[in-house]
């Protein structure tokens, strides 16, 4: 009895210290690895000017002036050939998910088959007529667990159901594989 439950504190300690110090390391190298790039001798300036840069960057983009240049660095990226698929498609990805067009913000429950027995969770992205020639029908992305992609599937409409709740703790559900607590999607029908 004593060395089982010696094994579930080891258990629950592992659940609990393994994300902890993944995350530190990861934060830990990603500092070094940019305070290396600038070998300026103080731990930590990396982020700090990292930081500093991006938010001006973000500051210049919403000032008048240069948003005219910024827009012709913008036209230019999508003009260059293998250029355009990298910057396009991480441009539309971060829009989708923080940007003033955010894309993942209706999430629904998708009916995979006509006995209303097998469901998925995903996000509405486009509507029938309007983009996909479709009347009727919705695209909805289906982000994969523990995974940087997912899968678009186009369904009729009929078989969509708006998911009540936030739809960046939808997202932190599907992508936890159903185990994020943050998120917890009612089942009513």
């Amino acid at each position: 009895l004593a060395m089982k439950k010696l094994a579930q504190y080891f258990i629950r300690g592992l659940v609990i210290a393994m994300p902890v110090a993944l995350t530190i390391w990861v934060c830990w190298w990603v500092v070094r690895k940019v305070d290396g790039w600038l070998d300026v001798g103080i731990p930590g300036a990396g982020i700090v000017v990292t930081l500093v840069g991006v938010t001006l960057i973000g500051a210049l983009a919403s000032n008048l002036v240069t948003r005219g240049l910024l827009a012709a660095i913008d036209h230019l990226l999508e003009g260059l050939p293998f250029v355009r698929l990298l910057y396009t498609s991480t441009k539309d990805l971060l829009n989708a998910f923080v940007g003033e067009q955010r894309r993942f913000n209706r999430p629904v429950r998708a009916k995979l088959d006509g006995a209303g027995r097998l469901w998925t969770l995903g996000f509405v992205t486009a509507e029938g007529q309007e983009r996909l020639g479709m009347p009727g029908f919705v695209a909805v992305y289906l982000p994969q667990a523990y995974n940087f992609a997912g899968n678009l599937i186009i369904l009729p409409a009929e078989d969509v159901e708006p998911v009540p709740g936030d739809a960046a703790e939808m997202m932190a559900f599907i992508v936890s594989g159903g185990v994020s607590g943050s998120a917890e999607p009612s089942v009513k029908r």
